[in-house]
């Protein structure tokens, strides 16, 4: 259960800010060139992942099924983490706008891992 449905620690809320923000501040900031394509795809991708993963999971009737959208959720997390640090290190965008998200996609990440710790007892 959700202890923090409809708060500001909401993690549905907190995971939703995070997509939305990266895509407004990081997503569509990354210079249009042939060669930034793919890493705009891939970003966006485990970006749009981990919102319909965690959506799924607030909805599955199982479980099971509740642990392996969070599963995906981690993985994606961890993909989106790897992504933010190309974009940072290619200085597409700079540190200052790019660290925060950083931040919070491990933080995020670390929630998740716990729910699903949790949620396997």
């Amino acid at each position: 259960m959700n202890q923090y449905r409809n708060t500001e620690k909401d993690i549905h809320k907190r995971i939703y800010r995070f997509v939305i923000g990266c895509f407004r501040d990081v997503v569509k900031k990354i210079p249009k060139y042939t060669e930034n394509l793919p890493i705009i795809g891939q970003l966006s991708s485990s970006l749009t992942s981990i919102g319909a993963n965690d959506q799924e999971a607030d909805a599955a009737f199982t479980k099971k099924d509740f642990i392996a959208k969070y599963v995906i959720v981690r993985k994606e997390t961890s993909e989106t983490y790897y992504w933010l640090s190309v974009v940072r290190d290619t200085e597409f965008i700079g540190s200052k706008v790019v660290d925060p998200y950083l931040e919070e996609c491990s933080e995020i990440k670390n929630i998740v891992s716990s729910i699903i710790q949790k949620s396997r007892r």
